[in-house]
């Protein structure tokens, strides 16, 4: 039996998000929910959730201020946020779960078959959530740090590092400017929407490369490399590349 905890200010946000658990997640059998942040964290102490459905932006205290109290995380976070790209940008640096509201039915169940994974592989999120206080307290969103999960563990990158991303069926794989590469189990379309507004452009459909590491773009359409890989650029990519090329 799953137990969760939903903390919100907004009481209609709240009746929302009960009614489609009962109605689309059945494996939560138990839950409870609070307006009050101060009432949340007693509740995560004494009731003991496995899943807590956290609001990021609550007036008196926020949900990262809730988070405070628990420095080693007896549970899992699913945040549900409306429009604050900062966070979501923070969240999804961090390999971690949010619903955007208005919240979707397929979309809370997907994020709960992704915790019960989680279980039954006796995966850890503390890496993760110490990754993400480290994302959402930096004063820049280029000090945030990229979270990759392979088969070996997870691993933690800044944008800055990454030279280039190559897609391989259902993962990808990342060459960096000074260490061996990676094979991170997310498709090149999930990195490319992760890091478009960190410089990363597609130039190919199984290549995003990261501007900054460009050095040549020769006539034939190949770019090479901060690491002297040599990469083939699209037909319709080139005169992109080219004017970007000529702006710096």
């Amino acid at each position: 039996m799953l137990k969760a905890l939903i903390i919100d200010d907004e009481p209609a946000a709240v009746r929302t998000l009960e009614l489609m658990i009962k109605r689309y997640v059945p494996e939560i059998e138990d839950f409870k929910s609070t307006n009050d942040p101060a009432e949340g964290i007693h509740l995560l102490k004494t009731y003991q959730p496995q899943i807590l459905f956290l609001d990021i932006q609550m007036p008196v205290m926020t949900g990262f201020d809730i988070l405070k109290h628990f420095p080693n995380l007896p549970f899992n976070i699913i945040f549900t946020t409306a429009h604050d790209e900062y966070a979501i940008q923070a969240i999804r640096f961090s390999a971690l779960d949010f619903l955007l509201k208005p919240i979707d039915a397929d979309e809370l169940q997907t994020a709960v078959e992704k915790y019960m994974i989680k279980e039954v592989l006796q995966l850890s999120n503390q890496a993760l959530y110490n990754n993400f206080l480290h994302n959402i307290t930096s004063e820049n969103k280029d000090d945030f740090k990229l979270a990759l999960s392979t088969t070996e563990g997870t691993y933690f990158y800044k944008p800055e590092q990454i030279v280039r991303l190559e897609g391989e069926s259902n993962y990808t794989r990342f060459f960096f400017t000074e260490k061996k590469p990676i094979l991170a189990s997310k498709t090149l379309r999930e990195f490319e929407d992760i890091l478009a507004t960190h410089g990363f452009l597609r130039i190919h459909k199984s290549h995003l490369i990261n501007k900054k590491h460009i050095t040549k773009l020769s006539g034939n359409g190949v770019l090479t490399m901060s690491d002297k890989s040599m990469v083939e650029i699209s037909r319709r990519k080139k005169a992109e590349i080219a004017e970007y090329l000529k702006a710096i």
